[in-house]
């Protein structure tokens, strides 16, 4: 069938799976999330697909989410002193080295790295415990990555099986869920390959010795 067809059905059978999970009790009282599972889930296809797109996703997204963690303890810790300004300045430093650990292989989707700094930021603000008091950021922290990681699985399963219903000839999962991606793609140690894309910006890319840095792309 068409790759549209086939990623439509594949992703709309897999999200009905996705929702029934998340209402399950046991996940429920352990304070999981389904809109960051459908979040990581659409990381997977903007990192690129396949495996290496989903280690990437669940790496930049924990990530972003344990600096969030800690941003948001550092807000009603130690800055706490700077009143209004605690949480901002918090917030300005988590951001900062969201931005500077890009560097690092498996963490160089900077966007991404936001998405989990803010879903940890929600769930601490947003989400009540089973006895009806917000979570503290380290329980935030451990219902997002256990969040992140069932979103991942998703999208990874939903590749597999839009690949497996897409006749021949037709464009990959990856390529349909995200048809900006075209050219090159950005390795997780940041360099640029032939043939493939930026999963940051969803545009082609030069070869990596002909083109400059992109912007949120660490390369």
């Amino acid at each position: 069938m068409p790759a549209y067809i086939a990623l439509a059905v594949s992703v709309g059978v897999l999200a009905v799976l996705d929702t029934w999970l998340f209402g399950l009790a046991m996940l429920a009282a352990a304070s999981l999330q389904v809109w960051i599972s459908f979040i990581s889930w659409g990381t997977h296809f903007q990192a690129g697909g396949k495996a290496t797109g989903s280690v990437t996703a669940a790496a930049c997204m924990i990530w972003g989410a344990v600096v969030g963690m800690v941003a948001l303890i550092l807000a009603g810790g130690v800055l706490a002193g700077l009143g209004t300004l605690a949480a901002p300045v918090a917030v300005g430093l988590g951001a900062a080295l969201i931005v500077l650990t890009s560097k690092i292989p498996y963490l160089n989707i900077i966007p991404i790295g936001f998405f989990g700094f803010a879903c940890v930021a929600a769930v601490t603000i947003l989400v009540k415990g089973a006895d009806g008091n917000a979570l503290a950021p380290t329980a935030a922290l451990i219902a997002t990555a256990i969040s992140v990681l069932i979103g991942v699985a998703f999208g990874f399963v939903s590749e597999v099986v839009t690949d497996m219903l897409t006749s021949k000839g037709q464009p990959s999962a990856e390529k349909t869920a995200n048809s900006g991606h075209a050219g090159l793609l950005i390795d997780p140690a940041g360099a640029a390959r032939r043939g493939s894309f930026s999963p940051v910006r969803g545009e082609p890319v030069e070869t990596r010795d002909s083109v400059p840095s992109r912007p949120w792309t660490c390369s």
